[in-house]
């Protein structure tokens, strides 16, 4: 597992396997949402299996899974809920992370510059910046 850090509080990863939740635990991340729905992943890296292994190295775990060709506001919204309600530092992940940044810019949009929210997934090869409109409108609105 590489964690990738987009800021001081979030960070993204590909899938994580049951043997990467202590390493988070002892980064200090208190929340991991997986962002990737169950039904891209073999039976074993299905969310549920790993909720009761996360929450049992002491972080919560909420479920938002994103598929970008139907991405939507109710899944920017999970994702700003879950990152407002966690006093800490934030986990997400993905297949690639890719999502996982974007549905974060998003998030965030209006809350910092649209170009930080870009090039923070975009260090990481992150295909971001396609969202700028939608950030711009977003950050406008909030």
């Amino acid at each position: 597992m590489e964690i990738r850090p987009l800021s001081e509080t979030y960070a993204v990863s590909p899938q994580i396997m049951a043997e990467d939740i202590p390493a988070l635990a002892e980064a200090g991340y208190a929340m991991v949402i997986c962002n990737r729905p169950d039904a891209e992943n073999p039976a074993e890296l299905a969310a549920e299996v790993l909720r009761p292994l996360v929450e049992a190295a002491g972080m919560g775990f909420v479920v938002n899974p994103v598929v970008g060709s139907a991405l939507t506001m109710e899944m920017v919204e999970a994702q700003r809920a879950a990152i407002d309600g966690t006093q800490g530092k934030v986990f997400a992940y993905c297949a690639s992370g890719n999502r996982s940044s974007i549905v974060w810019a998003l998030a965030l949009a209006g809350r910092h510059p649209t170009d930080e929210l870009i090039n923070a997934g975009s260090k990481y090869g992150y295909q971001v910046a396609q969202f700028r409109d939608l950030i711009d409108r977003l950050a406008q609105e909030a």
